[in-house]
C-alpha cells in the first residue's frame, strides 16, 4: 500500500444491495480518497452484482478493490416439523483468485438451491468452497452473535469452532460499534463481550467494521424510507430489518480509531486483511465452446457449400467470381480475428430452428452485411443485392466481437434456447441480468406512499416532473424548471421532505430482472466464470453481471429476440394452408407467382416486385403492416409512392427524428417533381438510390473510401468517431480526409464541405443492413395483406388476441378498410382463436374480454364436429364449472349463444342454473353414475329459463361492448342516423372527405370511448376525447373553456353531438371541439313524428305497448306522435291499419327498440 492507513472499510453495501444499500458505486472511490483510505471492500447482501465493475473502477481510481459479499448462512438445521431459524449474515472476502472462484460458487449456491427457501448457504457450502476465502463472523447480527444474544454460549462456541475448522487463520471475529444517543444498540451490547472472550480463548483475531449502508449520516432518514419501500412498510412503523442508525455511514479512519481506541488490534487487522486480499479481477478474452476440431476448415467448408446452394436458386446481383471473391475476403478476416467458432455456433442453432419450422427473421443489425452469414443461412439477405458492407459488421481495423441479433417467432423462441441448453449443457448456458433504477417519478410515488401522503397529492406532484424523451428529468432539474413544484415544497413540510428524500435515493438500483434476449454460452460451467442468479420468473440461471461486465468476464452474448411479426407471418401462412392452398395461390385459385420448387410456402421466396403490394404501400393501406403502420409513416408512403424494395429500405432509415426532414426531398426527386442535387460527381453513384441524400451509415463509409481513399475499415472508424462526436479523433481525421480527397482531384474547399456533411449525417445516418432486413419483413407483411388479406388479418389478430385496443383497430380494418366478410363470435361456428373459413374471418371466442383462450378451447373440444343443439345440450357436453361464470357472461353479452337462444338477457340471467345443471351432470360422469336408460344427466331435470324480455337494442350494444371492447354487431347511433342527417350532422367519413378541400366547421355525433385531461405549461386544462360513430373512431381536442362546459357530457358511453373545427394535417383529420351537447337534446326538437308499425303476429302488440308505456314514463325531452299498427298475415284482406288513439314519445332509440321485437316486420315514420 502506498500510504500508512489506520483503518480500511471491509463491509460496504452499495446500490447493488437492492433497495438496501445506498452507496453509489461510481462515488465509492471518491469517498475512499477523501478519507485517505487506499483500499475498500464491497460486501453486498447475497450477491456479487458489483464485483467486476467495482474491481475495474476502483483500480482505475487508484483504490485497491477487495472483492467480497455478505451471505446469509443457515447455521441451525431444523428438525423435521420444526420451523427453520432465519439465516444470519457472515462476510466473505476473496484472498486470491481461488477465493474469488469460490465466492462465485457460493453466490451461485444462494440462488440455484431448489429448497423453496430464501437465498442462503449452509456450513457445508462454506466448507466445500472455503479455500482462498477470508471470513468475518458477521458481528452482533451474525450467527455467533445471535446465539450469544440468545444466551446460547455453548452453541456459539461450537459454531465458532466449526468456522475455525473451515477457515483456520483466515477467520476473524467481527466487532461493530454504532453508538447512538442511548449508547450502543442492544444487539452490540449483548454480544460484544462474548465475542471478544471467545476470540481470545480460541486465538482468533478481532476485526472492527462499520456496517456501511449510506455515504453520510444525513442520508439516514431517506435511506430508512427506502427500506420501507422495499418492505412495503411505513416510516412510522417499527421493523426488525430497519435496525440501522444514523451511524451506518462511511466513517473516516479517525472516527473508527476513536470508536475502537480500546481495541487497536481490531483496527490494525483491517489493514492486515487488505494486504492479504491483494487480488483484483481482470478482463478475459472471449470464451466460446469448441464447435469442431478444426473450426477454420469447418467454417470454410460450410460457407463454400452454402454459397453454392444460394447461387443455384437466387437471381445473381453480380458475377459468380464477385461472390466468390467476397466470400474469400470475409473468411480471411473472420479467420484472422479468431471468430470461426462464433459463426458456426450461430449457424447451428439457426439451422436447427429452420429445420424445426421455427420462423427466423431475415436479419437484424449490421450482420446482414456478411456474405458468409448469408451462405450459412444466418441471414436471408444477399448483401451484394443490397450493397451492404461487411466492414460495418466486422471491422479488421477495430477488433471487437461480432454480434448477430437473431429474430425468432415470438411463440417458439424458447425452443431454440432449450436446444442450445441441451447441446452445450444446461450449466453452460444462461441469461444475463439487468437492473432497474429508481427514477424520479417512481421515487416520488414510492417515498410518498411510505410517508403515508394522500395518493392524489403524490400523483399530482409526480406529474409535475417533466419527461424528456422516455425518461423523467431528475427531481433537481424538475425543481429548477417547475415553479409549481417549488411552491408545493414551500407550502408544505411533508412535500419538502418527500422531494429531499427522493433526490437522495433517485437513480439507485431498484430491482433485478433478466435481459429480454441475451443468452451466454460458455465452454465450462458458468459459475466457474461468473456468479449466477435466478430470476424467480425463469427456470434458467442468469449471470450476476450485466451485459457490459459479463463480456469483460469473457462470456459472449447471443441475442435470441422474439419478433411478433414473424409469428404473425407464420400464423397467416398456417391459415392459408388450412384453406387448402399454398402461399403462391390466391383465394380464387390462380397463381400469384411461380415458386421455386420446394419453396412453395417460403415467405422468403416471394417476388419483391409485386404490383398489388406496392399499390397497397402507395395508398398507405398499411394498418398492421410491419414498420409502416403509424400515421406519420402512412403520410410518408402517400408522398413517396414506393415502387421498389429500395424505397421501403430508405423509408425505414429516414423515418426518425432528424433524417425525416429529408423525406419530402426524397419523395419529390423520386416522383420527378425536383431535380437531384449532386454533391460531387465522384459520389453521385453512391447516392443515386437515395435520390442524392445521405441516408445510410454505409454511404458515409463509401464516400470516405471513394473520395478520400480510406479503406472501408478505416472509413468505419471515421464514421464511429463522427457519430460519437469524438473531437480529438475528428481533428486527426479532417486533414487526412482533405489530403485524400485532393489527391483524387477534389478542391480543398469542397473536401471540407463534404467532411462537414458526413459529420452531420454520420450522427444520425442509419445502418443500411438493419433497414434492409426490416424493410424485407415489412414487405412480407404488406404482400400477405395485399394477396391474402383475410388470412393475414387473422394472423395479426391472433397475436394480439388479449389486447382489446388493438383488436378494435384491426377489426375496423377488416370491416371498413378491407371490407372482408366476417362471422361474429358463436359457440357453434367460432374457434378459440381467429380462423378463416370459406373466405370469412370467424371472430375468436378467446378474443372476448376476460375469457381466456384455454377456457374457450374447452368449448371447442366439447363441440367436436357436432354443433350444440340447445343451451342444455351445451351444458351437458361442456363442464361449465371449468369455464367459469364470468367468461360465460361475456359469451352471453357478445351474442355467442345466439344460435341457441337469441334472447341474450334470458341467457345471461339463466347462467347460474345452467352451471349447476352442468356441474351435476359432470359430477355423475366423473363418478361413473350413469343412468340405466341413457347417458349421465339424462335423469336430471333441465333448469327453467328466466322468462325475461330481451335487452333493448341500445342495451344489447352496451352489453356487447362490455364483452368485446368495441361495437361489433352495430353501433348505438344506428337508430339516430335518419334524424341526425336531417339536422345536418356529418359522419366521420363525410367530414374526412370534405376537410380535404379545406378547413370547415361541422357537427358530428359520437359515443364517448374515453377522455384524458392534461395541463399546459401555463397551467390551463385541456383534454383529448375519443369518440366513435357508425363509420369509425376519431379524437377531438378540447381547450379549457370548452372542457369546463362539457366535462359532464363526456363520460364514457355518453352519446353526444359536437361542433368542431375540422382540418387536414399531413392527411390526418384534426378536430378542435367548440361545443358538446347530449344527443337527445339535439334530436328533441327535430320535429315530432309518428310511427307506423307493421306486425305479422298480433301477440307482439303487448310487447310494443310495454316499450311505449316505459317511454311515456321515462322520456321527458322531445316531441310525441301518433302510433299506428299495420296488421299483416294470412286471413287478412291486405294490410289492416289501426290507430292506437294515443301519442307517445318518439325517439330513434324507441323506434329501434320496437323494430327489434320478434313479430315486428318493420317500422316507418309518419
Amino acid at each position: 500500500m502506498t500510504t500508512d492507513p489506520r483503518f480500511i472499510h471491509l463491509r460496504v453495501h452499495t446500490e447493488y444491495s437492492l433497495l438496501e444499500g445506498a452507496v453509489r458505486l461510481k462515488k465509492l472511490a471518491g469517498l475512499c480518497a477523501a478519507a485517505g483510505m487506499p483500499a475498500v471492500a464491497v460486501t453486498d447482501t447475497n450477491n456479487m452484482f458489483a464485483a467486476l465493475e467495482f474491481s475495474v473502477t476502483a483500480s482505475g481510481a487508484g483504490i485497491q478493490p477487495i472483492m467480497g459479499c455478505q451471505v446469509d448462512l443457515a447455521y441451525i438445521t431444523a428438525t423435521p416439523g420444526e420451523r427453520a431459524k432465519p439465516p444470519a449474515p457472515v462476510v466473505l472476502l476473496a484472498q486470491n483468485e481461488r477465493g474469488y472462484e469460490n465466492l462465485m460458487k457460493l453466490n451461485s449456491c444462494l440462488y440455484l438451491r431448489d429448497d423453496g427457501e430464501l437465498p442462503h448457504v449452509t456450513l457445508g457450502d462454506l466448507a466445500e468452497h472455503g479455500e482462498g476465502v477470508i471470513c468475518l463472523t458477521g458481528g452482533p447480527d451474525g450467527p455467533v452473535g445471535r446465539l450469544l444474544r440468545g444466551a446460547q454460549r455453548p452453541a456459539a462456541e461450537a459454531l465458532m469452532r466449526q468456522f475455525k475448522e473451515i477457515y483456520g487463520d483466515r477467520l476473524y471475529v467481527e466487532l461493530q460499534r454504532h453508538p447512538g444517543e442511548g449508547g450502543a444498540p442492544e444487539a452490540e451490547r449483548l454480544s460484544e463481550r462474548g465475542l471478544i472472550e471467545m476470540a481470545y480463548a480460541m486465538d482468533i483475531p478481532l476485526v472492527a467494521t462499520n456496517d456501511v449502508y449510506f455515504p453520510k449520516s444525513e442520508m439516514y432518514e431517506a435511506h430508512d424510507a427506502m427500506l420501507c419501500v422495499a418492505d412495503g412498510a411505513y416510516v412510522d412503523q417499527s421493523q426488525p430489518r430497519r435496525r440501522l442508525t444514523p451511524q451506518h455511514y462511511f466513517k473516516t479512519p479517525q472516527e473508527m480509531v476513536t470508536l475502537f481506541a480500546d481495541l487497536p488490534e481490531a483496527l490494525e487487522n483491517t489493514i492486515e486483511i487488505a494486504r492479504r486480499c491483494a487480488f483484483g479481477t481482470y478482463r478475459r478474452d472471449p470464451i466460446l465452446p469448441k464447435f469442431a476440431d478444426n473450426e477454420v476448415a469447418e467454417l470454410r467448408r460450410q460457407a463454400i457449400a452454402g454459397l453454392e446452394a444460394r447461387l443455384a436458386v437466387i437471381p445473381h446481383a453480380a458475377s459468380v467470381e464477385d461472390y466468390t471473391a467476397r466470400l474469400e475476403f470475409e473468411l480471411g478476416i473472420i479467420e484472422g480475428m479468431g471468430f470461426p467458432g462464433y459463426f458456426l455456433i450461430v449457424a447451428d442453432f439457426i439451422k436447427w430452428a429452420k429445420d424445426h419450422d421455427i420462423p427466423v427473421g431475415p436479419g437484424r443489425g449490421s450482420g446482414a452485411g456478411s456474405l458468409v452469414a448469408y451462405a450459412l443461412t444466418i441471414t436471408d439477405l444477399d448483401p451484394l443485392r443490397y450493397s451492404l458492407l461487411f466492414e460495418r459488421f466486422l471491422n479488421p481495423e477495430r477488433v471487437s466481437m461480432p454480434d448477430f441479433d437473431i429474430d425468432f417467432c415470438m411463440d417458439r423462441r424458447e425452443e431454440v434456447i432449450q436446444y442450445v441448453q441441451e447441446k452445450y449443457g444446461r450449466d453452460k448456458v444462461g441469461q444475463i441480468i439487468t437492473f432497474g433504477a429508481l427514477l424520479s417519478k417512481a421515487a416520488v410515488r414510492d417515498i410518498g406512499r411510505v410517508l403515508q401522503m394522500p395518493y392524489g397529492q403524490v400523483d399530482r406532484i409526480s406529474k409535475m416532473i417533466p419527461v424528456e424523451g422516455v425518461k423523467p428529468v431528475s427531481i433537481e432539474q424538475a425543481l429548477a424548471q417547475e415553479e409549481r413544484l417549488r411552491e408545493e415544497a414551500k407550502a408544505e413540510e411533508v412535500v419538502d421532505r418527500l422531494l429531499k428524500y427522493g433526490m437522495q435515493v433517485e437513480g439507485l438500483l431498484r430491482n433485478a430482472s433478466t435481459h429480454a434476449a441475451g443468452v451466454v454460452i460458455g465452454d465450462r460451467p458458468l459459475d466457474a466464470l461468473v456468479p449466477l442468479y435466478r430470476d424467480p420468473r425463469s427456470d434458467m440461471p442468469a449471470t450476476q453481471f450485466n451485459m457490459k461486465w459479463v463480456e469483460q468476464a469473457g462470456l459472449v452474448k447471443f441475442d435470441f429476440l422474439g419478433l411478433k411479426t414473424l409469428t404473425v407471418i407464420q400464423n397467416a401462412i398456417e391459415q392459408i394452408h388450412a384453406g387448402g392452398r399454398d402461399l403462391h395461390v390466391a383465394a380464387d385459385g390462380n397463381a400469384i407467382y411461380a415458386p421455386i420448387e420446394g419453396a412453395e410456402n417460403d415467405i422468403g421466396q416471394i417476388p419483391l416486385d409485386d404490383e398489388k403490394t406496392y399499390e397497397l404501400y402507395a395508398r398507405a393501406k398499411t394498418v398492421a403492416v410491419f414498420q409502416v403502420e403509424s400515421s406519420g409513416m402512412m403520410d410518408a408512403l402517400k408522398r413517396m409512392k414506393p415502387t421498389c424494395i429500395e424505397d421501403i429500405v430508405a423509408l425505414v432509415a429516414l423515418y426518425r427524428p432528424g433524417p425525416m426532414e429529408n423525406i419530402p426531398t426524397y419523395c419529390e426527386v423520386k416522383n420527378g417533381l425536383r431535380e437531384i442535387e449532386s454533391i460531387h460527381p465522384l459520389i453521385d453513384s453512391i447516392l443515386e438510390e437515395t435520390q442524392g441524400i445521405i441516408v445510410y451509415q454505409e454511404q458515409v463509409m463509401q464516400i470516405a473510401q471513394v473520395m478520400a481513399g480510406y479503406s472501408l475499415g478505416g472509413a468505419d472508424l471515421l464514421r464511429r468517431a463522427m457519430g460519437k462526436k469524438i473531437a480529438e479523433e475528428m481533428a486527426k481525421e479532417r486533414p487526412k480526409f482533405e489530403k485524400g480527397a485532393m489527391e483524387n482531384g477534389v478542391a480543398k474547399k469542397k473536401a471540407n464541405e463534404v467532411f462537414d456533411l458526413l459529420e452531420k449525417f454520420a450522427n444520425y445516418g442509419f445502418n443500411k443492413s438493419h433497414a434492409a432486413a426490416y424493410a424485407v419483413v415489412s414487405y412480407q407483411t404488406a404482400w400477405l395483406k395485399a394477396n391474402h388479406p383475410v388470412e393475414f388479418m387473422a394472423g395479426v389478430m391472433n397475436c394480439d388476441i388479449h389486447l382489446t385496443d388493438k383488436l378494435a383497430v384491426y377489426f375496423e380494418e377488416v370491416k371498413k378498410g378491407l371490407r372482408l366478410d366476417w362471422v361474429p363470435p358463436c359457440v357453434n361456428r367460432s374457434e378459440a382463436t381467429f380462423v378463416v373459413r370459406d373466405g370469412a374471418l370467424h371472430y375468436a371466442l378467446g378474443g372476448l374480454k376476460n375469457v381466456g383462450v384455454e377456457a374457450m378451447k374447452l368449448i371447442v373440444q366439447g363441440r367436436e364436429d357436432k354443433p350444440f343443439a340447445t343451451l342444455y345440450d351445451f351444458a351437458r357436453r361442456v363442464d361449465l364449472k371449468r369455464i367459469g361464470k364470468r367468461p360465460l357472461e361475456m359469451l352471453a353479452r357478445a351474442g355467442a349463444f345466439d344460435a341457441l337462444d337469441r334472447n341474450r338477457r334470458r341467457v345471461f340471467d339463466s347462467l347460474e342454473g345452467l352451471m349447476n345443471y352442468s356441474a351435476a351432470i359432470h359430477d355423475q360422469k366423473n363418478s361413473n353414475q350413469v343412468s340405466l336408460f341413457g347417458e349421465a344427466g339424462d335423469d336430471l331435470p333441465e333448469p327453467r329459463m328466466s322468462p325475461l324480455e330481451d335487452w333493448l337494442p341500445a342495451e344489447r350494444l352496451s352489453e356487447e361492448f362490455k364483452a368485446v371492447g368495441f361495437y361489433l354487431s352495430g353501433h348505438p347511433l344506428d337508430d339516430y342516423m335518419t334524424v341526425l342527417k336531417r339536422k345536418d350532422v356529418k359522419t366521420l367519413d363525410e367530414v374526412t372527405a370534405r376537410a380535404a378541400s379545406g378547413p370547415l366547421l361541422v357537427k358530428m355525433a359520437g359515443v364517448v370511448a374515453g377522455r384524458q385531461e392534461r395541463k399546459s405549461a401555463r397551467g390551463n386544462r385541456f383534454a383529448f376525447a375519443q369518440l366513435s360513430d357508425t363509420t369509425g373512431g376519431y379524437e377531438v381536442t378540447l381547450f379549457s373553456e370548452t372542457l369546463e362546459k362539457s366535462r359532464d357530457f363526456l363520460e364514457t358511453g355518453a352519446q353526444v353531438v359536437i361542433t368542431a373545427e375540422a382540418t387536414m394535417e399531413s392527411d390526418q383529420l384534426k378536430l378542435l371541439c367548440r361545443s358538446v351537447q347530449p344527443i337527445d337534446g339535439m334530436v328533441a326538437d327535430a320535429g315530432a313524428v309518428g310511427l307506423r308499425i307493421f306486425i305479422d303476429q298480433p301477440g307482439v302488440i303487448a310487447s310494443v305497448a310495454s316499450v311505449l308505456d316505459n317511454a311515456a314514463r321515462t322520456v321527458k325531452a322531445g316531441g310525441r306522435g301518433p302510433i299506428h299498427f299495420c296488421l299483416m298475415g294470412q286471413g287478412l284482406p291486405g294490410e289492416v291499419e289501426v290507430d292506437s288513439g294515443q301519442e307517445y314519445p318518439v325517439t330513434p332509440q324507441i323506434k329501434g327498440a320496437i323494430k327489434s321485437l320478434s313479430g315486428v316486420v318493420t317500422v316507418e315514420e309518419i
